[in-house]
Parts: C-alpha cells; structure tokens; sequence
C-alpha cells in the first residue's frame, strides 16, 4: 500500500521547521498578488527560504499561483514563473490556462498541478489538462469519496485531495465587504490573516457562521464547518491517492502542527497496520475536536453526500 504524501500550508517561514517535526511533506506557499486563499503571504525571498529549508530535509515546495488572471496581469506571470523555476520549486499550481501557457515559454520543465477547487469531477477533465502539461490534478472538493477512487482507478496524473480545513463556498472578484462600508462613509480595514479581525457572515436560523475575507483578489465566504476525514482515510489510501492537504486557512500556526502530527499518526498507522488504523481513528478525531475552535464544527463535508445546486 503506498503512502500519500502529507501536504500542509504554512502561515510563515517559521512553520516550515515545526510542520516538517510534525510529519509534513510537502508545502503550499505562495503570495496573493498570484494565490488564492493561502494561510500566509510569501515574499519572494521568503518563497527561496522556504525551498531551501524544505529541501535540506528532502521536502517538496509547491508555490500556489491559483488566481484568475486579467490583462493587467498576464505579461507578470512569465518573469515570476522563471523566479520559481529558479528558486527550486518542486511545483506550481494554478487554475487559469494563461499560467500553463506563460510556463511553457518561461519555465517549461517546471511541473505543474492543476487546482480550480471546483472543476475536477471527474477524471476525463483531469486527464485533459495532464495531457496539457499538468502532473497532477486536485479534485473537487463537492464530489463523493466514491467520485474520488473512480477519478484515481482512471487518472493518468496523480490525485491530491483535501482532507482538512475550510472550504470555499463564493468568492467575487469586488470587495465587497470594503466597498459597503465606504458606501456607507465608513472607513473599514480588512484583513484576512490577523485572527483578532475576523469577520464573519451569522445565519442566525441555522446558527452557522461563514468566514469572510478580503484580499488582492476580492471577497471569500468560506464554509462554517471544517472538514475532517482523520477517520476515513483508508478506503482512500487503499485506492491509491497521491496526496492529501490540510488546508490551514484562517487557523494558527499551533492548530496546522497539532492537525498536521495528529494525520501523519493515521496515515502511518493506516498504511502499517490497518487493524490498529480501526481501532485509533476515533481518538484522533477527539484529539482535533478538543483544538477546534467553539464556532467551527467538524463535518465530512461531500464525502459521503451527492453535491445539491
């Protein structure tokens, strides 16, 4: 049985050190000039720090540049694909073809993976954009566990799937938030990653509270729950999945270490004896409820549900 890799997303160059303690493999960084909903802005010297601690420790260093891209921006991306070229990166993800197009002339043995969050459902799309150029693909966070292991029985790319974290459920392109207030004469400050200024979205009906934030490439409402599958990780073990992301948005540095040690402690046990896997899961799942915080419930998000537009 072959062991996925472990892939988390650091808030800063000082995670790096820490998260590799605690069972990580690989890294997603980035900055959000080129990056949607990254757990922490990356500088470019930040990004050749990073690469350069990760890889003395035989890590991999994925940098995100997963925005949508307008014409302001698209004769950028060439100069900053050959800086991470240059820089070591293990990868680049992105979700806009102009990407995949700029790195074929810039950077054309830099690999690539392919994330939309939303447009992988199925493993015919997936092998379309490997046929591209693209070395693996991530799937849709709204499709079933059984939708997953399909896509992975067909793939010709690897597979990466969430298995951690928030979820995004709308982003725009306007500040919205920012663009309310100064409507109403108000002068409102928004930032996403300064935990003391959260803002959220209350549904008082359902008693849920979505996230919101603002950033270079507009207005994110995240999900009001956080997904957590520690206990059902075999079933995608066993069908072979390449990769599996914690996805630390929004969350401390302390809360990514705690959830990144307590997944490396399943799949290592999962893959070696399976039995003790069954037998373990749910305490693992008690160990990340005592962390969570009190307005972020966990749930197995469309796991184990048909998505409903």
């Amino acid at each position: 049985m072959n062991k996925p890799e472990l892939l988390v997303t650091p808030t800063n160059v000082d995670d790096i050190l820490p998260l590799i303690d605690a069972g990580a493999d690989a890294f997603v960084i980035g900055e959000q000039r080129y990056g949607l909903r990254i757990a922490g802005e990356f500088s470019r010297e930040d990004v050749e720090k990073v690469i350069a601690i990760a890889h003395e420790k035989g890590k991999k260093v994925y940098v995100a540049m997963t925005a949508l891209f307008h014409n302001d921006k698209v004769p950028e991306l060439g100069g900053y694909l050959e800086f991470v070229d240059h820089a070591g990166a293990d990868a680049v993800i992105f979700g806009d073809p102009a990407v995949l197009m700029a790195a074929k002339e810039a950077a054309p043995n830099l690999p690539l993976h392919w994330d939309t969050e939303k447009l992988a459902t199925n493993w015919y799309t997936c092998n379309y954009w490997g046929r591209k150029g693209a070395k693996r693909a991530v799937a849709a966070r709204e499709i079933n566990m059984d939708a997953i292991i399909e896509m992975k029985e067909h793939a010709e790319v690897e597979i990466e799937v969430q298995v951690h974290g928030m979820l995004n459920m709308f982003q725009s392109k306007r500040s919205l938030l920012g663009n309310y207030f100064e409507y109403q004469g108000k002068s409102l400050e928004v930032q996403n990653r300064k935990y003391e200024k959260d803002m959220f979205l209350h549904d008082k009906e359902r008693g849920n509270k979505y996230p919101v934030f603002e950033d270079e490439n507009g207005t994110h409402i995240m999900s009001p729950a956080d997904l957590c599958i520690i206990d059902e990780l075999q079933d995608l073990i066993e069908a072979g999945v390449d990769s599996f992301k914690i996805d630390g948005i929004l969350q401390s540095p302390e809360y990514i270490y705690a959830v990144t040690k307590l997944y490396r402690q399943a799949i290592d046990t999962c893959v070696e004896d399976p039995d003790a896997y069954e037998d373990m899961k749910n305490e693992w799942v008690e160990k990340i409820e005592e962390i969570q915080p009190p307005h972020r419930p966990l749930d197995t998000g469309f796991f184990f549900k048909e998505t409903v537009y």
